[in-house]
């Protein structure tokens, strides 16, 4: 049975082959055409949300393992580290990770520290790299405090959190096309993710998945990749910025810019923080369900497709919006 002290960073141990396996990416797209781009701005801001993201984690990181280990004084048992618990701590923590990101692309707050990842209008595996600066401050690892009381040590949660991140790692390229039908049916894989990554209409709020996509089919929101509407990246309203700062906090400034606009009630004020992203008080913004709507209206055969809603008419009363 391993050791707490043999559990490492996983992440900080793939940087090589995170490094490696860009070089290989852009050799393969450069000499054999494969699907994907690289821009020189882009990679670099990419890069340089990594390294912050780094930065931050050695900062703050133990705010969460704080709260982790507080809650871990009020197990339930021990579970230990025996290879069965690790699995099983692996895939509850998958679905942890699920909601977590589920819940970052329906509530402004989180999606403020989640929406710097989709910010590149490229999709390669530099933009795995782009991560938030801000993530602490949503609170959303408090996520992991039911697998504490379970009895899953912090120290096993956030090693298997880093297996999770890194798995992802690898499925942000256009590189590869679809797989083998049993791997597409369980795992995440290239073409899941860039459905997640796409701002078309249809592909909008699916494919939360980290590693297992049947969270997705189990809970409905799994959409396929088309070949007739191949994937369009970055939000939906681009931010058109190579600074990382800018990256890294602009969700924040206007979210906060809405919260203190004069002349709304309380509610409203709140709904600008918790509200879907781009929830607004005078129905002036569009969000994923008017954006799907308003395609339907457009393309009426598309009505009923994965993604879509089943007819042409766009919905009457609140909306909840997305970017």
């Amino acid at each position: 049975m391993p050791d707490l002290k043999d559990f490492p960073d996983v992440t900080q141990l793939a940087i090589p082959f995170f490094v490696i396996a860009m070089l290989l990416e852009l050799l393969v797209i450069r000499l054999f055409k494969a699907r994907g781009d690289y821009e020189t701005r882009d990679t670099l801001t990419s890069l340089l949300m990594g390294v912050g993201n780094v930065v931050s984690g050695l900062l703050l990181g133990f705010v969460a393992f704080g709260v982790l280990m507080w809650a871990w004084e009020f197990r339930i048992t021990d579970l230990g580290t025996s290879w069965w618990v690790i699995g099983l701590c692996f895939i509850l923590d998958d679905l942890r990770y699920y909601w977590y990101h589920r819940i970052a692309h329906r509530c402004r707050w989180v999606w403020a520290e989640h929406v710097n990842h989709h910010s590149s209008q490229h999709y390669n595996l530099s933009t795995a790299l782009r991560q938030s600066w801000t993530g602490t401050f949503t609170g959303m690892f408090i996520l992991r405090i039911p697998l504490a009381l379970m009895g899953f040590h912090p120290v096993l949660l956030l090693f298997v959190g880093g297996l999770n991140l890194v798995y992802q790692f690898w499925i942000h390229t256009e590189a590869i096309g679809r797989m083998w039908r049993p791997i597409e049916w369980i795992f995440n894989t290239p073409s899941h993710h860039r459905v997640h990554h796409a701002t078309n209409p249809r592909y909008l709020d699916s494919n939360y998945a980290g590693t297992l996509i049947i969270w997705d089919r189990m809970f409905g929101t799994f959409v396929p990749e088309l070949d007739e509407d191949m994937p369009r990246y970055g939000i939906v309203k681009n931010i058109g910025t190579y600074n990382p700062v800018k990256v890294a906090f602009h969700e924040w400034v206007d979210m906060f810019g809405d919260f203190v606009r004069p002349g709304l009630t309380l509610i409203q004020r709140l709904a600008y923080l918790f509200a879907p992203p781009g929830w607004s008080h005078d129905g002036s913004r569009k969000g994923s369900e008017r954006l799907k709507a308003d395609y339907v209206a457009q393309h009426p055969e598309a009505a009923g497709m994965p993604g879509l809603p089943g007819d042409k008419r766009i919905p009457s009363g609140p909306v909840a919006p997305a970017e």
